[in-house]
């Protein structure tokens, strides 16, 4: 054996779990096919919210998991990336949303006065708002601190790492629906337009989730991220000009400002999405390698990353 356990994916999940076995223990090495930084959880908008995600019993326990886990490293927002900024979800009611409302403090119904672009209803809370590029860097030199590695490596199936480790962990996102041989895996597209913050301060977000559109400003340091898409089944990474315009006049129906600001880049994702919800469970690979799975995040991997990392570390086995 040349390894100890072997975790495919190096995005927010493959990071979070690498870190919780290494950390414990473990020797840990990721392979992933971009650099952390370059993965679809860079591209993620990075506000903690459950969205797009099943199941709702156990997304309330991994969300609220990871926000506690989020609320020590806004401590050091500096180093970790990670801020707790409040901010406006818009015509939504307390009452409609999970159980896991019940663990964040702090939230209620929006005041009039809190409600920009002429909304009427809302929900205001104070969450993790996290700058992902800047956070997947961070996650990278803590597992490295704590004897990890990250390996840029394409795997080719998840045999292949078996035969240089005792345990696998697919964290692979959608790359799980080749690797996992898991065709209900589909990818949901999401587009967002990054510009000069005008002076935003506060996050708000419109989201409908039967809808391909949404609308959301995210303040991050730097730059503000507009937003958005939510396209099934789409599989294009190219930015759309038509769809660029669309977010950003969206966005300044909430914020004229936002309408001049100068745009600095274009971004595409595609979120993981699986009809089942989130799989994390374990099966033994042929030669009787343990194989845990930890994918189908849809659109929350940043909120459940945590929850998630540890209940997928709990199921590696000692050997």
């Amino acid at each position: 054996m040349s390894g100890d356990v072997i975790v495919v994916g190096g995005g927010v999940s493959g990071l979070a779990t690498a870190v919780t076995l290494a950390e414990r223990g473990r020797g840990v090495r990721v392979w992933t096919r971009e650099e952390p930084e370059l993965t679809t959880s860079s591209v993620a908008g990075g506000l903690w919210w459950p969205y797009r995600i099943e199941p709702k019993e156990q997304v309330a326990d991994w969300s609220a998991e990871t926000l506690r886990v989020y609320e020590e490293f806004a401590l050091r927002p500096g180093e970790t990336g990670v801020r707790l900024v409040a901010g406006v979800m818009a015509e939504q009611k307390v009452s409609a949303l999970g159980p896991w409302s019940s663990r964040v403090a702090g939230l209620r119904p929006a005041r009039p006065g809190e409600l920009p672009g002429g909304h009427t209803e809302g929900v205001r809370a104070r969450v993790p708002l996290v700058d992902m590029p800047a956070h997947l860097g961070w996650l990278r030199r803590r597992l490295e601190a704590a004897g990890g590695s990250v390996e840029r490596r394409t795997a080719r199936s998840l045999a292949e790492a078996a035969l240089r480790a005792r345990a696998v962990v697919n964290c692979a996102g959608l790359g799980a629906r080749e690797l996992a041989k898991d065709t209900g895996l589909r990818p949901v597209r999401g587009q967002l337009v990054v510009v000069e913050n005008p002076g935003v301060r506060e996050w708000f977000v419109l989201a409908d989730g039967a809808s391909a559109r949404t609308t959301y400003l995210l303040p991050q340091p730097g730059r503000l991220i507009l937003g958005g898409t939510a396209e099934e089944d789409e599989w294009g990474t190219e930015p759309a000009a038509g769809e660029a315009e669309a977010i950003v006049a969206r966005c300044a129906r909430v914020r004229p400002e936002v309408a001049t600001a100068r745009v600095l880049a274009h971004r595409v994702g595609l979120r993981p999405a699986r009809p089942a919800g989130v799989r994390i469970e374990r099966e033994s690979l042929p030669g009787g390698v343990p194989l845990i799975h930890n994918y189908g995040h849809g659109g929350a991997g940043v909120t459940v990353a945590w929850g998630c990392a540890r209940a997928a570390a709990d199921l590696v086995p000692e050997i």
